[in-house]
């Protein structure tokens, strides 16, 4: 089984905690924070990664991320493509046909993911997105027409439901992609529209890592979740 991971980001917003390093490479509790994914991946069975980053990344990417048990391909993009650019890049360097796991670098999900392709074949879709539940960065007033308030929440988990991105990609879904720009305006809202586009709600751990504070919660989780860390295997 192959992979997608989206590795193209300048880690703009974590600043100087970057330490220069392409944002999936940051290190997390001492391990670049792709390693983490990897590892998942390989335990799914997953044995190839194409991996889409900056042109001239490549070698540190796999040096980075080898010995975790799957073959890592870095494809360099001459110029950037935005993320579903990035995906159909990537996708262009697959050596099997059928669904493919499609990944962000950066997200970090205790995610079933043999059991998400798994679901996602049985569904007949052509993308599943991989969804969840974010808590209120605010408490919230509990409100009423009247202009009475009821009550208070301290940072509420969210109704609504928001995308992790993790993918599985069926063949309609990977010929849609982009040539550039972003499938998340036009591949995945085409394929809604069609009813050809499912969602997976996953209600365990999600962690995205785009600010200083992210990776000091990121970092503060697998230090204290040993079982996360990543197994390199022994030549």
């Amino acid at each position: 089984m192959e992979a997608l991971l989206l590795a193209g980001g300048k880690a703009e917003r974590l600043g100087d905690a970057a330490q220069g390093l392409p944002k999936p490479l940051v290190p997390v509790a001492g391990f670049p924070l792709a390693e983490y994914t990897v590892g998942r991946l390989v335990e799914a069975g997953v044995t190839r990664i194409v991996v889409a980053c900056r042109a001239g990344q490549e070698d540190v990417f796999e040096n980075a991320l080898a010995g975790l048990g799957a073959e890592i391909e870095p494809v360099g993009e001459g110029e950037p493509l935005g993320r579903g650019g990035g995906l159909r890049f990537a996708a262009s360097h697959r050596r099997e046909s059928g669904p493919v796991l499609a990944l962000n670098g950066d997200e970090l999900l205790d995610l079933d993911y043999a059991g998400l392709v798994a679901e996602h074949e049985q569904s007949g879709a052509a993308a599943t997105i991989v969804v969840a539940q974010v808590r209120s960065p605010f408490g919230v007033v509990d409100l009423q027409e009247d202009g009475s308030i009821h009550g208070f929440q301290e940072a509420p988990m969210l109704e609504h439901w928001v995308n992790s991105g993790v993918y599985v990609l069926g063949e309609e879904a990977l010929e849609r992609l982009p040539e550039r720009g972003d499938h998340e305006l036009t591949t995945f809202p085409e394929l809604a529209a069609e009813g050809k586009l499912r969602g997976h709600r996953h209600e365990g751990v999600w962690l995205t890592v785009n600010t200083p504070k992210d990776l000091r919660v990121a970092a503060e989780f697998m230090e204290a979740h040993p079982d996360w860390r990543p197994r390199r295997q022994v030549a």
